[in-house]
């Protein structure tokens, strides 16, 4: 896991879940920008949640006004090939207020090489709105299931915006073995649905890793 050295006998299945990669996508399905003010790229950007007891890998703020579909950012095969499933393992208010008028929902997903059997990474997806009923822990979704949208929430300690121009998702990623990595870019790059941001069952040494 992330974060501490675990010593597990080697096995064949182990080495190969840990070396494989799964690309990570933009969350919003569509046109979306990275990094719009220069003030949330994964160099910097505050990583809020954890998984498996652990702070999240790193984090990035993905930009695009209002009403666009929200997405899952796992690719759906690994670099080898291997068919990747995603399940729903988090929903809830995503700011520490426990309201959705602060900020929307922190959706959660794992994706799993589906070959190997073996769980690859999580990733949150923070400041989702109109979450479908559908959409709930244990669901699967495919890549291009709707999580919800972009959204506008009333200003706060967990939410300053003040325009549509600073809707975004905030994401956050975690690998299960060791550290997941993001493509660096710079402020305000454009990105489409086919952009790869990031790799997810990597091997890096530590958090906020660029690729």
């Amino acid at each position: 896991m992330a974060g501490v050295a675990v010593i597990v006998p080697a096995t064949t299945v182990q080495a190969h879940s840990v070396a494989d990669a799964v690309s990570l996508y933009p969350p919003i399905q569509g046109a979306s920008t990275w990094d719009r003010f220069g003030l949330s790229g994964p160099a910097v950007h505050h990583v809020v949640f954890s998984n498996w007891g652990y702070t999240n890998d790193w984090s990035v703020d993905i930009y695009r006004n209002p009403g666009a579909t929200v997405v899952s950012p796992f690719g759906t095969r690994t670099a080898a090939g291997h068919p990747v499933s995603v399940h729903v393992v988090t929903v809830r208010p995503g700011c520490a207020t426990g309201n959705l008028a602060d900020g929307g929902y922190r959706i959660g997903l794992e994706a799993r090489d589906d070959t190997l059997g073996v769980v690859v990474a999580r990733a949150d997806v923070m400041h989702v709105n109109n979450k479908p009923a559908g959409i709930v822990v244990g669901a699967t979704v495919g890549p291009w299931t709707r999580l919800g949208e972009t959204g506008r929430f009333r200003y706060s300690s967990c939410y300053q915006v003040n325009g549509d121009t600073g809707a975004h998702i905030h994401l956050e990623v975690i690998n299960q073995h060791r550290y997941s990595c993001y493509i660096p870019r710079g402020a305000n790059t454009a990105l489409t649905d086919e952009t790869v941001i990031g790799r997810a069952g990597v091997h890096y040494s530590g958090g906020r890793q660029a690729c």
